[in-house]
């Protein structure tokens, strides 16, 4: 299955679970008395926004090269993903705001059958995190990534929610504001998280070289391609699912310049074959002289 294809599965996977579980957590938060869980509810809210802008970004960032694109689209999907980080800021923050009102607000202690529901839950968030995240290291999508990250994250203000709700029901009158320090807990971790998608895509914008073992394989690869005595230099750079390659290729320096166009272009052919993540390949041959001085 093509990794564009297997991406927008994922995220069609997302948008359905997440809209499913905003439904139960609002409707299990209103009836048992959990802010913690509506605060995760308006989280899983934010998560179907977030994903249908993942969706967008997979579609877009995939369309064919073009006159005033030459390098593909790539570059919308780590744009998308700071919308989707933005998204996520955005819910911590109303979650942090309310939570902070609501612990000095007395209130009825959470219903013992809200415990269940978010067990299930906190299951099912981490099922779907390991699906997801899987299907971003296979496809090298960073929204898909971030998308990943959204249940994970849910999962977390869904773990906070069951500990804060339990020290409620054990504890009793009291320690009603359990559950609100819970999901004033759990905002700090959200933003943890928006850190730690930001910041791979930022480096994916800023044309951060961040692929060791990508060079690695290039540089290996290479050495079986006759003519090839060594790779120079290698600069990789990341575009949606897509990872452009500049290769400076040393080879004999007594070769016609035709042989050194061969060279290269069965070079550029045996790269892209055994590495079908790779998008552009530029090479660039170096004349070497070595050999005939010594």
């Amino acid at each position: 299955m093509p990794n564009t294809e297997k991406a927008i599965k994922a995220t069609y996977f997302s948008i359905v679970g997440n809209t499913a579980l905003a439904l139960i957590k609002g409707i299990t938060g209103y009836f048992g008395n959990s802010y913690a869980m509506i605060a995760d509810a308006i989280e899983s809210t934010t998560d179907i926004f977030a994903s249908f802008l993942v969706l967008f970004g997979i579609k877009y960032s995939n369309k064919p090269a073009d006159e005033n694109h030459p390098y593909g689209h790539g570059r919308a999907e780590p744009l998308i993903t700071f919308l989707v980080v933005g998204f996520l800021i955005i819910s911590a923050t109303i979650i942090a705001y309310e939570s902070i009102n609501n612990i000095g607000t007395p209130h009825e202690l959470p219903k013992p059958f809200t415990l269940f529901v978010l067990g299930a839950i906190i299951l099912w968030k981490e099922i779907s995190f390991q699906i997801v995240m899987k299907k971003s290291i296979e496809t090298k999508s960073s929204s898909l990534k971030a998308d990943a990250w959204h249940h994970r994250s849910d999962a977390i203000t869904s773990v906070a929610a069951f500990v804060g709700i339990s020290i409620a029901l054990i504890l009793g009158k009291g320690y009603e504001s359990a559950d609100d320090w819970a999901a004033l807990l759990a905002s700090v971790f959200i933003l943890y998280n928006c850190y730690k998608i930001f910041r791979p895509a930022l480096g994916e914008i800023m044309d951060e070289h961040l692929y060791h073992d990508l060079e690695d394989e290039i540089k290996k690869i290479s050495q079986t391609v006759t003519g090839v005595i060594c790779i120079e230099k290698c600069f990789i750079r990341k575009a949606g699912m897509k990872y452009h390659v500049d290769l400076h290729v040393m080879v004999d320096g007594t070769i016609s310049v035709k042989e050194g166009h061969d060279i290269a272009h069965d070079l550029k052919d045996t790269l892209r074959e055994k590495l079908i993540e790779l998008g552009h390949v530029l090479i660039h041959i170096e004349p070497n002289f070595e050999s005939i001085e010594r």
